[in-house]
């Protein structure tokens, strides 16, 4: 086991899902930016990158959407999704793997979500494996959600180093493959009554 998985495999058996500093019971941002580049097709596929245990899936199958991935690189958070769910998680695709290591096919998906996972990539090889999954499964014309903290966000996480970004670093690393169209921040309320901030970009992938 990676000193990566086993990092967050100990916080997941450890912490409960709504005590962690980034969880919140509904991610409105995410929801909203999700169902405005969906744009009505609820057979639109998407992914949710480093989901944890977040709400997002359950909220996205409530929305009616139909072709949902869940991938972490936490068994024992994707276990106790599945777990919330019930019969539901028959209805979503689940993926356990590290995000800089894992294939995920060609032009697989429509939109392509991830709140707090790309500010840990503190080491350029894997954000640059990371966002050569992203160009090589999301399908031309499709979209990527990404959010960070921002510059005035944490420098530590979860006992882990981050890269805090605003809109313009954090298109950076992706490139021009990709089009920056929206941008916005958020001050996140923490389960223990903190704030942190977070930068929201939303892109499209150039055909």
């Amino acid at each position: 086991m990676s000193k990566n998985k086993e990092h967050w495999e100990n916080i997941y058996h450890t912490k409960p899902a709504d005590s962690v500093s980034w969880y919140s019971p509904r991610l409105n941002k995410s929801i909203e930016s999700i169902i405005k580049v969906a744009d009505g097709n609820k057979d639109c596929a998407i992914i949710d990158v480093g989901a944890g245990e977040s709400n997002l899936v359950d909220d996205m199958l409530a929305e009616g959407f139909t072709d949902i991935t869940v991938l972490d690189i936490s068994e024992k958070a994707v276990e106790d999704t599945k777990k919330r769910l019930g019969p539901k998680a028959a209805h979503v695709s689940w993926i356990v793997d590290d995000i800089t290591r894992v294939s995920l096919g060609s032009q697989r998906f429509d939109i392509w979500h991830d709140r707090a996972v790309f500010h840990f990539l503190t080491n350029s090889a894997d954000r640059e494996a990371y966002v050569s999954r992203v160009a090589a499964s999301v399908r031309p014309g499709g979209h990527v959600i990404v959010a960070t903290f921002g510059p005035e966000g944490p420098d530590k996480c979860s006992g882990l180093q981050v890269v805090r970004y605003d809109s313009q670093s954090l298109h950076d690393q992706f490139g021009n493959k990709f089009r920056l169209l929206e941008h916005t921040s958020e001050l996140h309320q923490t389960p223990f009554g903190t704030t942190q901030q977070f930068v929201y970009c939303l892109c499209r992938v150039e055909q």
